[in-house]
């Protein structure tokens, strides 16, 4: 008697198969829960202040005492760039949090009622997005001043524009789908058939962008703080640590390449965490 060849799978595999995550997810958590831990905890791994200046060892080398050097006060790198964690990726998330919420709520409300208030948020999107993205920021920052809260203000003025145009696409291929006319034939209230049927439809996206944006947004605040219109010495930050040590390139390299590196390591994490997220949605 001859056996089938098409065997059923074990209910064990079938289990473990569902259990296993995209490779890109695994490398993404292996690289952001400790930059998490740090971020939270950095007096966990270093025991010096990241203030602190210790002109006997001004410029020295990656050693035993400090595995990054010291830039020109003789502040510990390693300390330096442990602290800045946190501040970066606050930068990161607070830069993307508000337009996330507004410029999303916007593009629902546009795409789905149409009409005199569709038409304006796109005039106004057509005026923001006419300019260059970064000069746009650097000119309100100029008008404000430096420093995080104006930074936060500028990034949020401008930043909206795409969460709105993303979901506001989505949102005119959404509300002509047969789920949205079965609810409006049921009788359903607007407001309940936009935020309980069409939004959880069309922020997808809008989720997966937040991830990239974070890392545009490190590194649009590294950008203005190496300008010095960003975080204000003698705070440490990525950006501002690798412009105090432009000067010193030639003779002690470490002051602007660790926090460089820092910079790339969480770029790359959160660019696999996007990857991730793209491959979940697209396999739910």
């Amino acid at each position: 008697m001859l056996r089938t060849s098409f065997a059923k799978e074990p209910k064990t595999h079938r289990v473990f198969r569902r259990l296993q995550m995209p490779w890109n997810l695994v490398a993404a958590c292996i690289i952001l829960i400790p930059v998490l831990i740090i971020a939270i905890f950095p007096g966990w791994f270093t025991h010096q202040n990241p203030t602190d200046f210790n002109y006997d060892a001004i410029l020295s080398s990656p050693s035993a005492a400090h595995i990054f050097g010291t830039d020109s006060f003789g502040r510990d790198i390693f300390t330096r760039v442990l602290y800045a964690t946190h501040l970066d990726l606050e930068i990161g998330v607070f830069c993307v949090l508000f337009p996330f919420i507004f410029g999303s709520t916007m593009g629902v409300l546009a795409g789905y009622f149409g009409g005199w208030f569709d038409s304006l948020i796109m005039r106004i999107l057509d005026i923001v997005v006419a300019f260059p993205f970064f000069v746009l920021i650097l000119a309100i920052m100029a008008i404000l001043g430096p420093g995080m809260i104006n930074m936060f203000i500028a990034v949020s003025i401008v930043g909206w524009v795409s969460y709105a145009r993303l979901t506001r696409s989505e949102v005119l291929v959404s509300k002509k789908m047969e789920y949205v006319q079965a609810a409006q034939i049921l009788g359903y209230s607007k407001p309940r058939i936009l935020f309980k049927h069409v939004l959880p439809n069309v922020i997808t996206p809008a989720i997966v962008f937040v991830v990239s944006d974070i890392v545009l947004c490190i590194l649009l605040g590294s950008s203005l703080s190496f300008l010095g219109l960003g975080v204000q010495p003698p705070t440490p930050e990525w950006g501002a640590m690798i412009s105090d040590g432009q000067s010193f390139l030639s003779q002690a390299w470490w002051i602007s390449t660790f926090p460089g590196l820092a910079i790339l390591l969480v770029g790359i994490g959160f660019s696999l965490l996007g990857d991730s997220l793209v491959d979940l949605f697209r396999l739910n």
